[in-house]
Order: structure tokens, then sequence, then C-alpha cells
């Protein structure tokens, strides 16, 4: 079974490394989103199975993507991948819905747990 993972963040060394931690027993199907209005764009038009988020991009930042699905009532997984690790911050995105918030710079076995802990693994 494939799992599709949009991988959203401004930064492509980012995005590459985030695609890069994720656990390699699974396949995959991923797509990218630069910044967070086309995240919104690709989340309109694609069902996906993860969303791995960033919350500082330009457009539209992360927390701005957690209210577009929150306002829908999404139940997409939505693991939050950030340097801004203030504890406001986690708990507006986690009532917001997202499943868990980890720390960049993204510890491999950090993001596998999240990932067992979600059902994936």
């Amino acid at each position: 079974m494939s799992i599709s993972v949009l991988v959203a963040d401004d930064s492509k060394l980012s995005r590459r490394s985030v695609i890069r931690a994720l656990p390699q027993d699974l396949d995959y199907t991923i797509s990218e989103a630069t910044n967070g209005q086309e995240a919104i764009n690709l989340l309109a038009e694609t069902t996906f199975d993860l969303l791995l988020l960033d919350l500082t991009m330009p457009e539209v930042d992360g927390v701005g993507v957690l209210e577009y699905l929150h306002d829908r009532a999404s139940t997409l997984n939505v693991i939050v991948i950030s340097a801004d690790f203030q504890p406001e911050k986690q708990k507006i995105v986690i009532s917001l819905g997202a499943k868990r918030f980890l720390r960049k710079p993204l510890d491999k076995e950090e993001l596998a747990m999240a990932m067992f802990e979600l059902g994936y693994l």
C-alpha cells in the first residue's frame, strides 16, 4: 500500500531532508509544496494520507494551512516540523488538528515514532 504524502516547506533543502527521513520500509507517493498557498491548492485537488508541514512559509504560513484544514473538518494526519518550538505555537497547531509537533532539524527516529503512533508503521 502506498502512502500519499505532501511535504510543505519553503526550503528545498528542508523538503529533501524530510523526504530522506521517511522510514525506508514503506512505499510513498510524495508531492511537494513550496509555500502554504501551494499546499492549500494541492490539498483542495488531491487526497493525501499525511501532511508534513513547516510553519514559517511565505504567502500562507503553516498555521494558515491548518486553519484551512480545520475549517473543512479535515481528518488528514498532520505532523508539523518546525524550528519555531514555542509552547504557545505548539498549543495553537495542536488545537487546529496537528497530530505531532517535531523540531527542526528533524530526527529520523522521532519521525518514525510519530508515524508509528499514527498507524503507518
